[in-house]
C-alpha cells in the first residue's frame, strides 16, 4: 500500500479533480486504509468481486461504489442495483437498457459515456459521430443522469499524443454541455489534469502492484 503517493497525488490535485480510487485485487483491508485518508470513491471491474467486497464493507457508509468495467448486458440488472455510478457504458443500446432497468428498480445511476478517440481494437466506446447524432435520443432517457464522458487511452503513447487525445474526450464533453471528464490512469494522470479531466481512475500508482 503506498499511502504516501496517495497523499502526495491529493496534494497535486486541483479542488475540481476528483480521485477515484480503483480497488479491483486490493484487499477490503488496503481499502480501509485509504477510506481512513478521507477516500470514498472506489471502482471496481470485476462484479463478482465488487459485491463481495461491498457486503464486506456494508459498514462503510460513506463509501461510493462506482462500476468502471465493461458493462455486459446480463449483468445490467445487477450494475444497477449496486453501483450509483457508471462509468463504462459503450453503446446506445446498453444505454436504453439500463435506462428501462433503471425505471424498473427504481433507481437513478450517474453514468459516464465511453467514447473511444483512437482505432485500438482493445478499447470499446460509442464513436464521438454516433453519439453527437444520437444526443438527442440519449437526452430523452429516464432514470438515469448522464454526467459526462469517459476514456481510455492506448497504451505507449507519448506525452503529447496522450494530452492530444484527452483534450478530443474534454472538447467533446463541452460541446454536449457535460460537466465530468472521466480520464487518467496511473499512467497518464497528469497529463489528463492538464486535459481537463475531472475523474481519475487510479490503481497502481495508490495500491502498489496488483495481485493478477
Amino acid at each position: 500500500m503506498e499511502i504516501s503517493n496517495y497523499l502526495q497525488i491529493k496534494k497535486k490535485l486541483p479542488h475540481n479533480v476528483n480521485l477515484l480510487a480503483v480497488s479491483k485485487g486490493f484487499s477490503i483491508q488496503e481499502i480501509k486504509i485509504i477510506n481512513n485518508e478521507g477516500q470514498n470513491d472506489f471502482g471496481e471491474s470485476r462484479f463478482q468481486e465488487a459485491i463481495e467486497k461491498k457486503f464486506l464493507l456494508n459498514q462503510f457508509k460513506n463509501i461510493k461504489w462506482h462500476f468502471i468495467g465493461r458493462v455486459q448486458s446480463n449483468k445490467i440488472r445487477k450494475i444497477v442495483q449496486n453501483f450509483e455510478y457508471i462509468h463504462s457504458v459503450d453503446s446506445y443500446e446498453k444505454l436504453l437498457k439500463i435506462s428501462n432497468v433503471s425505471f424498473e428498480e427504481n433507481k437513478n445511476p450517474l453514468i459516464m459515456l465511453q467514447v473511444k478517440l483512437s482505432d485500438d481494437p482493445t478499447k470499446g466506446g460509442f464513436n464521438p459521430k454516433v453519439l453527437i447524432e444520437k444526443w438527442d435520443q440519449i437526452q430523452k432517457l429516464r432514470c438515469i443522469r448522464i454526467k459526462g464522458l469517459m476514456t481510455i487511452n492506448p497504451k505507449g503513447l507519448s506525452s503529447n499524443e496522450n494530452i492530444k487525445l484527452f483534450k478530443k474526450c474534454r472538447n467533446l464533453a463541452d460541446s454536449l454541455k457535460l460537466h465530468d471528464c472521466s480520464m487518467g490512469m496511473s499512467g497518464d494522470w497528469e497529463e489528463a489534469v492538464e486535459a481537463g479531466s475531472t475523474w481519475l481512475r487510479l490503481g497502481s500508482i495508490i495500491f502498489g502492484n496488483r495481485s493478477y
